[in-house]
């Protein structure tokens, strides 16, 4: 079986389908991985199939790291867009340019990626929608993530899932530009991304966990949870720094505190000194990350407190005592895994849904929104390190979560979309 497997973002959303390409590739199938540059550390070893690396969204990913922060007002605002649109279709034509390569027999596409389900209708093959986030397949059992943990009942919580074509609506005229482009007809703006044109269902890969988010008695045969798609730093070779070794030795497990990019750097100096100053009311050693500029990079005044860029979080978070983070689905995926309380600091999209879903685990406090995070973290922080029945609880859904094999499951799930068995079968 060839797989084309596209997703556009940072680490976050690159590591999961990188982990995919991996666990195919040794099932014995042949990968390409339509992803921006800079991610070739994330390829895992193949074999006995191939991965190939084609980079798409190279520019796009450089736009929003970088021109987006900078922006502010609307001539700004408009300027931007302009920008983006050129790269989004920038975007779409690479990811035409990978599937002419690989040549697929099925297609993997995260919804950033628009031109997904049109090259694999173009190619006449099946087109597998991908997300870790129960964000397309309509429910009654929750309401869509984007709105946070809230419930309208069951059929408002259904209802909810309408939002879901807005992206056809915002971006039709790309879409059919596209479309037009590569010989298929013009779709209508509000299409249901859930339906092929002859109205069969679309499959979907839901790579996270059901001891997270329970699997909805009303979701179709088309939905597939599959369980997390982890990938581990022994596949792409990352070392630790001698930095990061020796403080993890010099006394009690940490707490790691990050928020990626979140804030674009908007506010970063306050939510430094609201981070250091919770920590220090506490008593606690802390590792910071900065990532994009979600935390500002400064003297700590403390040996207790290291601050870094990044560090993968499969590799730390079994390494510390408990995890402070944005809610991005990557990164509340890891918490859980390791076994580790929770604590969530939401800024925008699905994190409030993480945020809540970590709450009613029982893995950690009620989600502490950004805006509060000056006059809240010191309180909230002390709930999370000194309420036991977090610790113990987060124990035992790190063990059920270590005992799935969501990688397995989304390579069987492919090859039974396909009718094609591994190579080695």
């Amino acid at each position: 079986m060839h797989v084309l497997i596209m997703s556009f973002g940072t680490r976050g959303d690159i590591q999961p389908y990188a982990a995919l390409a991996g666990a195919l590739a040794r099932a014995g199938h042949d990968v390409t991985l339509a992803v921006p540059e800079g991610f070739e550390n994330l390829m895992p070893h193949a074999g006995p199939g191939t991965i190939l690396h084609y980079p798409a969204g190279s520019t796009m990913l450089r736009l929003v790291q970088e021109v987006m922060p900078g922006s502010s007002g609307p001539r700004d605002a408009l300027r931007t867009l302009g920008i983006m649109t050129s790269a989004m279709r920038e975007l779409n034509a690479e990811c035409w340019a990978a599937a002419q390569v690989a040549r697929p027999d099925v297609v993997v596409y995260h919804p950033k990626c628009l031109a997904g389900p049109h090259i694999a209708e173009a190619l006449g093959v099946p087109g597998v929608l991908s997300l870790p986030l129960p964000f397309f397949t309509p429910t009654r059992a929750h309401a869509m993530p984007f709105l946070g943990g809230a419930s309208f009942g069951a059929l408002g919580n259904r209802a909810s899932y309408a939002f879901r074509r807005m992206s056809g609506a915002i971006y039709g005229g790309m879409i059919n530009d596209f479309r037009c482009g590569v010989g298929l007809s013009p779709v209508r703006r509000l299409a249901d991304p859930l339906r092929n044109p002859d109205g069969s269902p679309v499959h979907v890969l839901y790579p996270y966990s059901r001891h997270v988010v329970p699997i909805p008695g009303d979701y179709p045969p088309s939905a597939h949870v599959t369980g997390y798609w982890f990938l581990d730093h022994s596949d792409d070779g990352w070392d630790p720094p001698s930095q990061l070794v020796d403080f993890l030795a010099a006394g009690e497990p940490p707490v790691y505190v990050g928020f990626g990019s979140m804030g674009f750097g908007k506010g970063a100096n306050e939510r430094r000194d609201a981070v250091l100053a919770a920590l220090r009311v506490h008593g606690l050693r802390g590792i910071v990350a900065t990532g994009w500029g979600g935390i500002a990079r400064g003297e700590t005044g403390t040996d207790d407190v290291l601050v870094l860029e990044g560090v993968p979080h499969d590799w730390l978070f079994p390494r510390v005592a408990a995890v402070v983070h944005h809610g991005g689905a990557g990164s509340t995926a890891a918490g859980i895994r390791a076994g580790r309380p929770t604590l969530v600091v939401p800024f925008l999209g699905d994190q409030p849904f993480w945020g809540a879903r970590v709450h009613a685990l029982g893995v950690g406090p009620a989600p502490l929104r950004a805006k509060h995070l000056g006059t809240g973290l010191t309180d909230r922080l002390g709930d999370l390190v000194h309420t036991d029945s977090y610790a113990s609880r987060a124990d035992e859904v790190g063990t059920a979560i270590r005992a799935e094999n969501g990688l397995a499951a989304g390579v069987l799930a492919l090859e039974r979309i396909t009718g094609v068995t591994s190579a080695h079968e």
